[in-house]
């Protein structure tokens, strides 16, 4: 009998179980990125959901899930078994980034509404003049010089402040305000602009409907 035919006869035995959440744990703990990679595949599609269905957003909950296992990874050494399981430290994890991802997109509404209110003095009502109001600040900012758009995009789509903007990009703090300062000036400018220049296009077609009626 050949090797190849003996070896075919002997049964195969039971395949390995995954492992349980205390040896994951353990494994977490000890800097076992093996351990950490079977950590990911074991809630990572649970952290996604819970992200996505409360951020709404599915850019937003995979940032959120990246987010989560860094941290993870990064303060495994905080992690407490006998406080709950390695489950619920993810969840508890996962909760906190959403809030400072719901938080974030707060801050950043606001910075547009505070551009759009002091470039008209008033807020608009809801509805078409925030639309407006977003796509003259998109514009606005495309108009800016490079070392302005690239700060105010730090600050408003990363949430980054002065002192982290000034970190990564290895200017000195002081500069990174004064092209804050001025890339806020020329953004207010520039809504301003394009408000003037959306009401008079309205002027302009006023007469042409009243002439046309529909």
């Amino acid at each position: 009998m050949s090797t190849k035919a003996r070896h075919s006869d002997v049964p195969a035995g039971p395949p390995a179980s995954p492992p349980d959440e205390e040896e994951l744990a353990r494994g977490l703990c000890a800097s076992d990125e093996i351990a950490f990679a079977a950590v990911y595949r074991r809630w990572g599609s649970l952290v996604h959901t819970l992200a996505s269905r409360s951020l709404g957003d599915p850019h937003e909950a995979e940032d959120v899930t990246q987010q989560v296992f860094i941290g993870a990874w990064r303060g495994r050494a905080g992690y407490r078994p006998e406080r709950g399981p390695l489950g619920g430290w993810l969840v508890g994890i996962t909760r906190r980034k959403i809030v400072d991802a719901l938080a974030a997109r707060t801050r950043r509404l606001a910075l547009v509404e505070s551009v759009a209110y002091d470039a008209d003095g008033h807020r608009h009502d809801a509805g078409v003049d925030e639309v407006l109001d977003r796509v003259l600040l998109v514009d606005a900012l495309s108009r800016l010089p490079r070392n302005q758009r690239e700060v105010l995009c730090m600050a408003f789509y990363e949430d980054l402040t002065q002192v982290q903007i000034a970190e990564r990009t290895g200017t000195p703090l002081g500069t990174v305000k004064s092209h804050t300062r001025r890339g806020l000036h020329r953004l207010r400018e520039g809504i301003e602009q394009g408000r003037a220049d959306e009401q008079a296009a309205d002027r302009e077609e006023k007469p042409l409907r009243t002439a046309h009626p529909s």
